[in-house]
């Protein structure tokens, strides 16, 4: 549930409650855009996952892959990004950010492995960087995952699948007066299709307390995560059509990882009929020790390109939020400010490594980041067809770099603010039409800031600029129909003045200079008739880098075309059949656009039923065995034997093949 401002039918504004269910949720005279929602339990609970990630796709337009183990982060994408481990996309578990800044494999490395998706409440998510309360790698938008506080009953579940698939998921909670308890935890081992197992081990605890007083509200949670995995990352294309390897194989047999990340979250709020105050605090543990090799033999002939990312933080943080609601001038507002505090404390490291024992250093460094965000925004109801947004954010940050090059060590201070707004107006009952636009932003490396030298090279480097500006403008349109159908629809405009990346793999800076991207997403919820839903995203992006001949202006990895659809069938409580299509169309690998991706189309299934309390499912993914690929990049590599400057080829991973996974549940 979720408290928001809203104009009642008398003009008088109030604080009203949400209940979050599923798509089904009418958002009208709440959403600001036509690119935000929310999608509940009910939704999340039918949809067949193959990896914890997934979970964000019910975000229209977002696709999440995985190029390496499933320990490490997922690909992700959305509008015409190539988000990486999560640049870009600012995602949240309840009030504690999930970006990693200045991350030893990737800025902004966003791993979502640590989720039970069973104790997933609900999520909502904000495309554009038009809202206030979103800052650093917001460009593309964010989204926030709330977790459950109670449990009606213990619960437990036991899943057994193809390929050494075994998971476990238990919890219970109690109440005690205004008290509630509630803990739970999950034991996930995999070895997948690959012909070096997996052998992934995954642990994670949650413990929650919350008190609910007629006001106030008050929760402490406690998260915990490990994970060991062996992965295997990207093939060329020439290895496989020359018979070297098969599709599962790898060049490198020693790769893999470990990770940790534990957590401890306090959030009040006082809720009143005229105002809201939020106040979140929270500190994180992250550790990271991963195993790599994309390039083989190119840069060592003799051991191998393996390299070793290791990234240990301590991450603190406080939050902010006040809401006031009220009446001006005859007028209804709802003003919201907030301030958001970070600090990152943070030991990355990048060496050289054989068959997981490491080698010499490339880079190390001790960094101490601090970020200070303020926001306010005013939603005004003019009449009732009419309501404007006024928002206005205002970030600094302090790097502050310790290198084992005291060349490329250093401190930068600096500061943005970005401006927004929004006009909402309502032709007709249960529609609306919107138009707004917005500054964003997103931070670099840190390292890249303060860098002088190549730290492989040795040749001299440009720093970056520490923050990058992103606009953004959009035209939506949204319409609810009683219970039956949700549909929104948006055409959106992005511009970044550079996408300026530091390279984790390599320890140094790459300029990828300015790009604009224009899009339409649409999303759409039906319900024909009460047993069953439809829903369909679609998302068609136009991805190009500025300032560059057409010749050389594509964005390597920005998808086109992204569709999903999925259809559930609930005859009676407790018997569900869902099918759910996913694909992710062509794209350019290259800037010429001479070389393409290929697109991919998965159908994953589902069916289950209750006997007597006991809830049994089942779940075929990948149902038509697609020989498709999660990820393509192109680049140079080196096999054993190729010339020394490597070939340029396509490196691809594929999905993994039609799996049959069965559950057994109580609880849920």
């Amino acid at each position: 549930m979720k408290s928001v401002a809203r104009a009642d039918s008398s003009t008088l504004t109030t604080l009203r409650t949400v209940r979050v269910r599923g798509r089904a949720d009418d958002l009208v005279g709440v959403a600001t855009t036509a690119s935000q929602g929310r999608v509940g339990r009910a939704d999340l609970r039918l949809r067949p996952l193959q990896r914890e990630g997934e979970i964000l796709e019910a975000v229209p337009g977002m696709i999440l892959t995985q190029h390496s183990g499933d320990g490490k982060a997922n690909q992700m994408v959305v509008r015409g990004f190539n988000l990486d481990h999560g640049t870009d996309f600012q995602t949240r578990l309840e009030s504690m950010p999930l970006n990693l800044p200045t991350h030893g494999h990737g800025h902004g490395y966003t791993d979502l492995n640590p989720l039970i998706p069973e104790f997933v409440d609900h999520l909502e998510y904000k495309l554009g960087p038009m809202f206030a309360e979103i800052g650093d790698f917001g460009s593309a938008g964010g989204a926030t995952l709330h977790l459950a506080r109670s449990f009606a009953s213990p619960v437990a579940l036991l899943e057994s699948g193809a390929f050494g698939y075994r998971r476990t998921v238990l919890g219970a909670g109690t109440t005690k007066g205004r008290s509630q308890l509630l803990l739970g935890g999950e034991a996930k081992q995999y070895d997948g299709p690959w012909e070096q197992p997996q052998r992934l081990g995954k642990f994670s605890g949650m413990a929650r307390w919350t008190w609910r007083g007629r006001t106030d509200e008050l929760s402490l949670l406690a998260l915990g995560y490990a994970n060991r995995w062996n992965a295997t990352d990207q093939i060329p294309a020439r290895a496989l059509a020359s018979g070297a390897i098969r599709r599962f194989g790898q060049v490198d047999p020693s790769l893999g990882g470990d990770a940790a990340r534990n957590s401890l979250s306090l959030s009040w709020t006082r809720t009143q009929r005229r105002g809201k105050l939020a106040i979140d605090a929270f500190v994180v543990r992250h550790d990271l020790n991963l195993f790599s090799n994309f390039t083989y033999f190119l840069d060592n002939a003799g051991g191998g390109d393996q390299i070793n990312q290791t990234d240990r933080r301590t991450i603190g943080g406080v939050n902010l939020e006040l809401t006031r609601v009220g009446i001006v001038s005859g007028v209804a507002h709802a003003l919201r400010t907030g301030v958001q505090l970070r600090g990152d404390d943070i030991a990355v490291g990048l060496y050289r490594s054989d068959r997981r024992v490491r080698g010499d250093t490339v880079r190390r460094d001790n960094i101490r980041q601090g970020s200070a965000g303020a926001y306010a925004s005013l939603e005004s109801h003019w009449s009732p067809r009419v309501r404007t947004v006024l928002g206005v954010r205002q970030d600094w940050y302090d790097f502050q770099v310790q290198s084992n090059d005291p060349r490329n060590g250093g401190t930068r201070l600096a500061t943005i603010g970005s401006p927004k707004a929004s006009l909402v107006f309502s032709p007709a009952s249960g529609t609306e039409l919107y138009l707004g636009g917005g500054l964003g932003f997103h931070s670099n490396d840190a390292r890249g800031t303060t860098i002088r030298f190549d730290p492989v090279s040795g040749d001299p480097a440009t720093p970056v600029n520490p923050l990058v500006r992103s606009r953004a403008a959009e035209l939506g349109l949204r319409t609810s129909r009683g219970e039956w159908l949700r549909t929104t629809a948006s055409l959106w405009a992005l511009n970044l003045d550079s996408e300026l990346l530091f390279v984790g793999d390599a320890g140094t800076t790459e300029a990828l200079g300015g790009t604009h991207r224009v899009g339409v997403t649409m999303a759409n919820f039906v319900k024909p008739v009460s047993t069953l839903s439809l829903d369909t995203d679609v998302s068609f992006t136009r991805a190009r880098f500025a300032d560059v001949g057409r010749d050389a202006d594509r964005i390597p990895g920005a998808l086109e075309r992204v569709i999903t659809a999925g259809a559930t069938w609930e005859p009676r409580r407790g018997v569900h059949a869902v099918a759910r299509v996913r694909h992710f169309g062509s794209s350019a690998l290259t800037e010429d656009n001479r070389v393409r991706g290929t697109p991919t189309t998965l159908l994953n299934l589902s069916v289950g039923g209750t006997i007597r309390g006991t809830r049994l499912t089942a779940s075929l993914l990948n149902a038509g065995n697609a020989r498709s690929s999660d990820v393509q990049y192109f680049y140079a590599s080196r096999l054993a034997g190729e010339p020394g400057a490597g070939v340029a080829d396509v490196h691809f991973h594929p999905v993994e093949p039609r799996m049959l996974r069965f559950g057994v549940s109580r609880g849920f």
